[in-house]
């Protein structure tokens, strides 16, 4: 997927129609997991270069939905993926963004942890994302699920930057809790519908994802997080060390990812007058084109 571009014309138009002055029940009127964004049902979903975006580049941003998560969905939709698309246009880190959504919730008690749209470049994006179901779940085991989305990154995805320019693409996952350590068996055969020998950790999970994507973390100042920052970046920099962002203002979501995006990819300059300073210090501090892996 990936077909058509951007169109700020086409985006106030839909805005206009149908997202502005919506509630968010009105913006997400999904009651239940629609099959087409089901991991366990989904065999590979491809970022492949068009005729329209002929120099693809994968951007997948995972939200948390358990909770008062959902208004990082909502913030997507009325705000985050217009102003995403723009100024990754304007400013041009990367060229042909190709991006995924995804929902993410909690495996050992939700009954849709993970949902995932397809890579898309033009309004289809927004029109899959609110078709996701807001499951609204979590439970009180401290912590979500965020790894089903490096586990599906790694083993559920396949792009042209990676196989023809060997070029990583983007993860970012996005809420307030702390991260449950991996995936177990039982929770990949049932939410991803991969048959494993045994689960897998959460450092094994980051390095599955990261064999494709720069992979990154934002952890939003939601209730759980406000209360328990220590906890929460403790239990993210286990398994992603020094790639992980602490963001105050939720309605800042789309300048933070594409400020991370212009110091990766080696345009710092403009990102410098930015957010620059939201990134961990190793990141501001290394020189650009020799970034490590994780």
């Amino acid at each position: 997927m990936g077909h058509g571009n951007w169109s700020a014309r086409d985006w106030e138009a839909y805005a206009a129609r149908s997202v502005h002055g919506r509630s968010r029940g009105e913006l997400f009127g999904a009651r239940g997991m629609d099959p087409a964004y089901d991991p366990a049902r989904i065999g590979m979903r491809e970022s492949r270069d068009s005729a329209d975006n002929p120099d693809s580049t994968p951007i997948i941003i995972g939200v948390d939905v358990t909770g008062s998560m959902g208004m990082l969905a909502e913030e997507l939709v009325v705000r985050g993926l217009n102003e995403t698309f723009t100024m990754l246009m304007d400013r041009r880190p990367v060229s042909d963004p190709h991006v995924m959504a995804m929902a993410i919730g909690d495996a050992y008690c939700d009954r849709a942890p993970l949902q995932v749209t397809q890579f898309e470049a033009d309004l289809r994006i927004v029109e899959q994302l609110r078709q996701l179901w807001l499951e609204g779940g979590g439970g009180g085991n401290d912590g979500e699920s965020y790894c089903l989305a490096h586990v599906f990154a790694g083993l559920k995805t396949e792009h042209d930057a990676m196989e023809k320019r060997r070029r990583e693409g983007f993860l970012f996952t996005v809420g307030d809790e702390p991260v449950l350590d991996g995936v177990e068996r039982d929770q990949l055969a049932r939410v991803m519908g991969i048959d494993a020998r045994r689960g897998i950790s959460g450092r094994e999970a980051v390095k599955l994802a990261s064999a494709g994507y720069e992979v990154f973390h934002i952890i939003v100042d939601g209730s759980y997080a406000a209360r328990n920052m220590r906890k929460v970046r403790a239990s993210w920099e286990a398994i992603l060390p020094e790639r992980v962002l602490h963001l105050k203002d939720p309605a800042r979501l789309a300048e933070t990812i594409v400020a991370t995006i212009e110091l990766v990819s080696g345009r710092p300059a403009r990102a410098a007058s930015g957010l620059a300073t939201l990134l961990p210090e190793p990141l501001r501090r290394l020189p650009w084109a020799g970034l490590g892996r994780i």
